[in-house]
């Protein structure tokens, strides 16, 4: 917030602000608060400039107590420090920092709100993390989503539904629906029975996915048992119901998912979109196609599924070994 002077008098108005260092003639460092209006104009606060690593993250620090004053404390629900002693360092990682943003803006309501634009919450991430232009985002998210720390291998997803398995019916169908057809949790839990069918000898589930599309999805054997289980004689209604008889929201299958992991042996801050990720790496390491597994996910974007492959920078997975075994293969 600055106060501006107008013929009218002072006046109240949101200025975003951000630090920046900047390389001077001289060699130094120069920390600048940079200080933008919505029409594009900027104000630069010099900080002071520096010549060592360690006198640049003290006026840094100076700096980011500047951004902090007078602004107040939102509680997010968070779990606060044991007094006395500081916080243990877990990871060094962005990983940390975009799962924080992440439960920020569910909290907040901003999941909901935008129905889960899975796209939309990327870039407002990217921006909150490097105040850069639209397209210097896709950097900022390359490098985040890479560093991320929370993911599921494939030892820990089957733990998941070994444990899920062991649980009440409805963890089992839900988890085996997150797990194993990589659904939002939004799409998991709006399911409804009426919408169960056969195919060709294929169980499936119609579902509507982001953007109002409407599709049908096979179901895996074991998701397909688990799903009978919980629906037993009901012919209608919601496949998931709470503990009152209505529908499974979202905040209720997160409760069900983090218990799950629990059970499994699992230290990590699982979450219903921890599961949909974990499929999507799975399919790629499996070495299913690329654009098969952008269908199965309902990205738009095909880079937007490239993010979650862990392996495609390995050489063994490059193409030109399999250009040259099909050449081969129709020279004999």
């Amino acid at each position: 917030m600055r106060e501006l002077q107008t013929g009218r008098g002072p006046i109240v108005a949101w200025c975003p602000r951000y630090l920046r260092t900047v390389k001077t003639s001289s060699g130094a460092t120069a920390v600048q608060i940079v200080h933008s209006s919505r029409r594009g104009s900027r104000d630069i606060e010099h900080l002071g400039s520096a010549h060592t690593a360690a006198e640049v993250e003290l006026l840094k620090a100076a700096g980011r107590q500047k951004l902090a004053a007078g602004q107040g404390e939102l509680d997010l629900g968070l779990q606060t420090a044991t007094p006395g002693g500081p916080l243990p360092i877990i990871s060094s990682v962005m990983g940390c920092l975009v799962d924080a943003l992440a439960h920020a803006y569910d909290v907040l309501g901003f999941t909901a709100a935008t129905g889960e634009d899975e796209a939309f919450f990327q870039l407002v991430a990217a921006r909150i993390i490097e105040p850069v232009s639209k397209l210097d985002s896709l950097r900022v998210l390359e490098e985040a989503y890479e560093s991320h720390a929370v993911a599921l291998d494939r030892n820990e997803l089957g733990a998941m539904l070994v444990a899920a398995g062991l649980g009440p019916p409805v963890e089992h169908a839900l988890i085996s629906l997150l797990a194993l057809n990589g659904l939002r949790v939004s799409e998991a839990t709006g399911a409804d029975i009426e919408h169960l069918g056969l195919e060709r000898e294929h169980r499936t589930l119609t579902i509507n996915r982001k953007g109002g599309k409407v599709v049908t999805i096979p179901l895996a054997p074991r998701t397909a048992r688990a799903i009978d289980l919980v629906i037993g004689s009901r012919t209608d209604g919601p496949v998931f119901l709470a503990a009152d008889r209505r529908g499974l929201d979202r905040h209720g299958a997160g409760r069900m998912v983090r218990k799950t992991a629990r059970r499994a042996g699992i230290g990590k801050a699982v979450t219903p979109h921890t599961l949909r990720h974990a499929f999507i790496t799975a399919a790629l390491d499996a070495g299913v196609p690329l654009r098969d597994v952008q269908e199965a996910a309902s990205h738009a974007d095909p880079r937007t599924t490239m993010r979650y492959d862990r392996a495609r920078g390995r050489l063994d997975r490059h193409a030109t070994y399999i250009v040259a075994a099909y050449v081969a293969g129709a020279a004999r």
